[in-house]
């Protein structure tokens, strides 16, 4: 997009790394971490790089480094194996990768338990838990985690059932503000809200990405937080409570 245009652009704290992306792929698809099929999840990575260029969100340079990654690495696999080296004493082009993977999920794991330690700690006096009333009966009243990833697929679902068009978000057109005012208004009244719901008025590729930049930014100011009903399942929007919950149980 040109700067000339005046056009407009979000810088989010939400985002992760490239390789919470790569894990996110892995978990969603059930893959073997130590058998990755690089051709499907370079794949994957490249649409969500697609969509962070189409929301016009800053892509951190880590993130490109690593599409480049995943590219070289599947054209590797793509070349014959060396028949002057034995099957057994060849190195695997995902080796490097996959190490790199192992170390990272270790980091996030450790640092996650002693979260919860902390957690437990400075809960010690015990407090009312978060009510989810408004959330239908037959769904999970466990709530799990929803990080950016979380969001930008169940927005991509969307996107794919909209029709295509070019775009070009510039501050003429843009409507955040009237985007956050009609979503703080649909959660306040209902508490809870289902992610599709806050769409379902879009008629356009446009309306749909500045409904979600505005989602966005009510997430990042701490208006509402998002979680799933399961893993990978249904994602809720749920107003801001006077006690909200602890850190880093929810986007």
């Amino acid at each position: 997009m040109d700067d000339s245009t005046n056009a407009y652009s979000i810088r989010l704290p939400l985002f992760e790394g490239p390789l919470d992306l790569l894990l996110h792929l892995i978990k969603h698809n059930k893959i073997d971490i130590y058998d990755i099929p690089i051709a499907q999840i370079t794949g994957q990575y490249l649409e969500y790089i697609e969509i962070m260029k189409e929301l016009n969100l800053e892509i951190a340079s880590e993130f490109l480094v690593m599409a480049a990654t995943l590219i070289y690495v599947k054209s590797r696999m793509l070349l014959p194996p060396d028949e002057t080296i034995e099957a057994e004493n060849q190195e695997d082009p995902r080796a490097g990768l996959v190490q790199k993977l192992l170390e990272y999920q270790a980091f996030k794991e450790a640092s996650a338990t002693l979260r919860d330690r902390e957690s437990i700690w400075t809960n010690v006096f015990s407090r009312e838990p978060l009510t989810i009333d408004d959330i239908p009966a037959e769904t999970e009243p466990y709530l799990f985690e929803v990080n950016i990833f979380d969001l930008m697929g169940a927005l991509q679902k969307i996107l794919k059932k909209a029709p295509p068009e070019a775009m070009s978000i510039s501050r003429e057109t843009l409507t955040v503000k009237d985007k956050i005012a009609f979503i703080l208004e649909k959660i306040g009244g209902e508490h809870t809200t289902r992610f599709e719901a806050l769409f379902t008025d879009d008629n356009s590729r446009v309306e749909l990405i500045v409904t979600f930049l505005a989602l966005l930014e009510i997430l990042r100011l701490g208006l509402a937080r998002s979680y799933q009903d399961g893993e990978f399942g249904t994602v809720w929007i749920m107003r801001q409570t006077e006690n909200p919950v602890s850190e880093g149980q929810g986007a």
